[in-house]
């Protein structure tokens, strides 16, 4: 397996039905523009189709937290970054950039949590070892890229009235 650090191998375009009365793309379709990125991130770590069949499992969102950092129109090619920022024997923990192709500026920014699922029992089951073996290679070429600051942030006023 080569370890692309990060991993920079999805791209996508802004298409008609993603854009809203603004004029650019909707918050909705962030989601879904980072989702396509994270299956191709899956797949090249080894969850692949393949892999989800031979174990009878498949992967669940945990949680995510997009940061939107501008605003990107119809037509726009997105290029994405995805690096590791961690695992466990049953999460992934990874952080993505979407970025305007063309013009290389950050558009937006996604941390995401996925959990390792039984199709029969729709539990939590741990990740088969020799996938967790290409994770370790993975993290350990993403741990010498710099953490993203977005990582773990607090949604919050730091000034104003609050509850």
């Amino acid at each position: 397996m080569k370890v692309d650090a990060p991993f920079e191998n999805h791209h996508d375009v802004v298409r008609p039905d993603w854009i809203d009365h603004n004029g650019h793309m909707n918050v909705g379709f962030y989601v879904l523009a980072f989702d396509f990125a994270t299956d191709a991130f899956l797949h090249w770590i080894g969850l692949d189709p393949q892999y989800r069949e031979k174990q009878n499992v498949t992967t669940f969102a945990l949680e995510g937290h997009i940061t939107y950092q501008k605003e990107v129109r119809e037509g726009d090619e997105l290029a994405f970054s995805t690096q590791m920022l961690g695992y466990d024997e049953k999460r992934i923990h990874y952080f993505h950039r979407m970025y305007h192709q063309k013009e290389r500026y950050l558009a937006a920014t996604m941390e995401c949590m996925s959990l390792h699922v039984s199709r029969a029992t729709r539990r939590a089951t741990p990740i088969e070892e020799s996938t967790l073996k290409n994770f370790s290679k993975v993290l350990e070429a993403h741990k010498r890229l710099e953490r993203p600051s977005e990582v773990g942030r607090i949604i919050g006023l730091n000034s104003g009235k609050t509850t």
